[in-house]
């Protein structure tokens, strides 16, 4: 398994990372009304049940599992290289396809699961990835929640 330890530098590389996939998110969101379509509907089925303290869980538990899953143990298993990094970044893109209409989400699932493989194969620690992810995953969820709050 990749290793988890506290390294200051990793966990600054994943909150820029976190932030950078979240501001794209919401640029690529105005931009490609696919990817509008699918996330919406996704981000509706995921969050609408939830109240905003649970932000904090989508946030956390996702992050965390997921980071472990793909890129803790996942990735070392397959190799720790490009290969690995395709396999795992496209089974963790395609478990987030609700349905066949998602693609574009998918697409974007995969692409965000590219750059947490590559930054946990370039600092062979698990902090960058399950911050950026943690970050990513609260940072979508309060955007959604704040822009479904104006429109209301």
């Amino acid at each position: 398994m990749v290793p988890l330890y506290w390294q200051p530098e990793h966990a600054a590389i994943g909150a820029g990372i976190g932030l950078g996939v979240a501001l794209l998110s919401s640029v690529i969101f105005e931009l490609w009304e696919s990817y509008r379509f699918a996330a919406t509907e996704y981000l509706e089925m995921v969050l609408q049940p939830l109240e905003p303290v649970d932000l904090i869980w989508l946030g956390l538990l996702p992050g965390l599992s997921e980071e472990m899953l793909f890129r803790g143990v996942a990735l070392p298993a397959l190799g720790m290289n490009g290969f690995a990094l395709i396999i795992t970044s496209t089974v963790f893109g395609l478990l987030h396809m609700a349905s066949a209409k998602h693609l574009s989400y998918t697409v974007w699932a995969i692409a965000v699961g590219m750059m947490l493989g590559a930054v946990t194969i370039y600092t062979n620690n698990l902090l960058a990835a399950i911050t950026a992810h943690v970050l990513t995953n609260f940072l979508s969820g309060v955007i959604w929640r704040w822009k479904k709050s104006r429109l209301a």
